[in-house]
């Protein structure tokens, strides 16, 4: 079975962002090292762009619109960080972008998605269906759909991350990254195995959110619903139609943590690495910290995936 992308979507994916995507630093820390008896190397994507990768994908997307596209507008569903970046990389282009959002999505979010220009549309996560609003919005615009991972250019443009950290960091025993949709995980497992076939590429979910977890079991794809997770980026039900087949042939698995120990590493990460990282971008590093990968790995890339927390919750950590 082919594949939605390839590595050359990947490298092409990084020329194309490079208007809007930072290129992150990769930090280090010899307390962590320490603490997870390997050499660990923070891709730090809570300094990107928007406070997350988010803008890899979403850029890689509305920047191969045409004209004709654009002026029809964007629309997407996100509970933030993607919403972030499509209204970010929509107001660069000159272009509306729509938003269908969950009502209890954290507040530092909205109002930052907001502040980039874009309509948010609300809807209550347990009663209603966010695709199904996204659509009849689509219908009455004609706008462009901007997915947040199961699409080949958003996922191509996620790759970027491990692109730019193994340029770096040159060959790792491991990479590990967290799973919400899969558009991360499977751009980065698509060029990290690329690069280096021998690296071992793991996912890592909360577990009260795991479908991905359940689904690779399975070799199907299963549905998780009312995810149970402070790590909100990463409540997708089940893993994308592109981004599974992706994951089943690249990923050697997914790994699941508690949210104690989510926030556990939340403030070890702020108190000792000295960056704060929402409780979905600190998941993969929690996996390492806490001994859930396989004995052997000596050397290890983490996607820290974004850093926007509301204070009032990180106060609670």
């Amino acid at each position: 079975m082919s594949l939605a992308i390839q590595a050359s979507d990947v490298r092409q994916a990084a020329e194309r962002i490079r208007p809007l995507a930072r290129r992150t630093p990769v930090f280090t820390c010899a307390g962590f090292d320490a603490r997870a008896g390997a050499r660990v190397f923070f891709k730090c994507e809570n300094l990107q762009r928007g406070g997350a990768f988010k803008i890899r994908g979403a850029s890689n997307l509305i920047l191969s619109l045409s004209a004709h596209a654009l002026a029809r507008g964007v629309v997407t569903y996100s509970s933030g960080n993607h919403a972030q970046a499509v209204a970010i990389a929509a107001q660069h282009v000159g272009t509306r972008a729509t938003i269908v959002m969950p009502d209890d999505a954290p507040r530092a979010k909205m109002e930052a998605t907001r502040e980039h220009g874009a309509t948010i549309v609300t809807y209550d996560r347990y009663t209603e269906v966010r695709e199904q609003i996204a659509a009849g919005i689509l219908e009455r615009t004609g706008a462009t759909l901007v997915p947040p991972f199961d699409h080949p250019l958003i996922m191509a443009g996620q790759g970027t991350a491990a692109l730019e950290l193994l340029e770096e960091t040159g060959p790792l025993d491991a990479l590990i990254a967290p799973v919400g949709g899969g558009g991360l995980l499977a751009g980065c497992a698509t060029i990290a195995k690329a690069i280096h076939p021998a690296i071992r590429v793991f996912g890592a979910e909360p577990k009260g959110a795991n479908d991905t977890f359940l689904s690779l079991a399975a070799g199907e794809r299963i549905m998780v619903l009312h995810a149970d997770t402070i790590a909100d980026g990463l409540r997708a039900p089940q893993p994308g139609a592109l981004t599974f087949p992706v994951l089943r042939q690249l990923a050697e698995g997914v790994v699941l943590v508690s949210d104690d120990e989510i926030r556990q590493t939340v403030k070890f990460l702020l108190l000792r690495l000295k960056v704060l990282v929402e409780p979905s971008g600190a998941v993969p590093a929690a996996a390492v910290l806490f001994g859930k990968l396989p004995p052997g790995i000596g050397s290890v890339g983490v996607i820290l995936s974004g850093g926007n927390v509301d204070f009032e919750e990180l106060a609670k950590y």
